[in-house]
């Protein structure tokens, strides 16, 4: 898009850079915006289909312009701050929730080359942006200088901070899998398994991993049965007791904002991401990303499914599942593997000094720098290097 500006536009390339980058930004929020009220009426029609009601059906055609509908009363409404709220961070807080939830799609790939930022460390960005959603929820609870919401943002803290640990830890066996940090180079690894399926959640090593990381996704969202930050029973509505207004629509926007991005990233990681689910050329000629797309809808189903189904856990329940099994058991499955890893990758029947290493390697968006060595067994033997004229023998 850069040279687009640059040549049909006149523009310089400090310019171009700048004008395709706010128009890409553009291109992802704007249809997000669109895609979390569509899912909010989504959401609201499949729990009624599972408690055999209509769920929306009056404003507008099947109810589909409801959530505007909601959206414009919100926004009509009086933003009312609490007398011994603290005022700045009580309305910063909504702030940095909804700027978080948006922050991190820059390293979402939508297809090959179809990326705000295809940097090489995209799977870090993604795990330290989507940590920062806690402090716009910790922040609520305390500014708002209430009991229930101070309580709420106590939870959320230890709740997050618990399920990320083991979030960090399937995603490092999905990295050693890989051999890479770098999102679409993830997706492109997932391809033709057995030759015929795309997917790391097919490998029987790597299945598991994504069980764990769908649950964990449940939680880091607070989603039902985690939904322990705004048990209504208990806090009356958590860190947005005290939240009115655009204030709270924020909150509300960043909370399906996540949902979509845990969706976005099972699908990702696990399932194949833009790649269609089976390495067959006639599923390729449609886009890659209604392939992503129609994963998301799948996963946001199931999300939907859990909340209308599951009932809430206690709150020792959700520490017990996540500190003695699911952080036990992802990090054993690194150490696994690893283990395979060394068994079936690694080989040393050579010296060091007759190993040869890869420097660089392209996909379809590109070519970036491997990882250097930095054990004596990394690279291949020299004399099992085949040239391209050898090869063509």
């Amino acid at each position: 898009m850069t040279a687009f500006f640059q040549n049909s536009v006149g523009m310089s390339y400090d310019w171009a850079w700048f004008t395709s980058t706010i128009v890409g930004i553009l291109v992802i929020a704007l249809p997000l915006m669109l895609a979390v009220a569509m899912i909010i009426y989504a959401d609201r029609k499949i729990w009624a289909a599972m408690a055999l009601r209509r769920g929306p059906n009056v404003v507008g055609p099947f109810g589909l312009m409801q959530s505007f509908a909601d959206g414009l009363k919100v926004f009509l409404q009086e933003t009312i701050v609490p007398t011994a709220a603290n005022k700045g961070l009580f309305l910063l807080a909504p702030i940095i929730t909804f700027t978080v939830a948006l922050i991190v799609w820059a390293v979402v790939p939508f297809q090959v080359g179809l990326v705000l930022a295809n940097i090489n460390v995209g799977l870090l960005y993604v795990l330290a942006a989507s940590s920062l959603g806690v402090y716009g929820i910790i922040l609520a609870g305390w500014s708002s200088n209430s009991k229930y919401p101070f309580f709420s943002a106590i939870r959320a803290a230890a709740q997050m901070v618990s399920y990320e640990v083991a979030i960090g830890f399937v995603l490092i066996s999905i990295v050693l899998w890989t051999g890479s940090f770098n999102l679409t180079a993830i997706v492109e690894g997932q391809k033709g398994l057995y030759g015929f399926i795309n997917g790391y959640a097919f490998n029987p090593l790597l299945f598991p991993m994504s069980i764990v990381f769908f649950i964990s996704s449940l939680a880091e969202t607070q989603r039902a049965p985690f939904d322990l930050t705004e048990a209504e029973s208990e806090l009356v509505a958590g860190y947005q007791t005290e939240y009115s207004s655009m204030s709270f629509a924020l909150y509300w926007l960043g909370e399906y904002a996540n949902v979509i991005l845990m969706c976005t990233l099972n699908a990702t990681l696990f399932w194949g991401g833009y790649l269609p689910p089976f390495d067959w050329a006639p599923l390729y000629l449609v886009p890659g990303i209604i392939w992503l797309f129609a994963k998301i809808l799948f996963f946001f189903f199931v999300f939907s499914w859990v909340k209308a189904t599951v009932p809430r856990y206690r709150y020792d329940q959700l520490m017990r599942l996540g500190w003695k099994v699911f952080l036990p058991l992802s990090l054993f499955w690194v150490f696994l593997v690893s283990g395979v890893l060394m068994l079936s990758r690694v080989g040393t029947d050579c010296a060091p000094a007759d190993r040869v290493y890869l420097k660089q390697y392209a996909t379809p968006s590109g070519f970036y720098d491997a990882q250097r060595p930095i054990y004596p067994t990394d690279g291949v033997c020299r004399d099992r290097v085949v040239t391209k004229s050898e090869a063509s023998l």
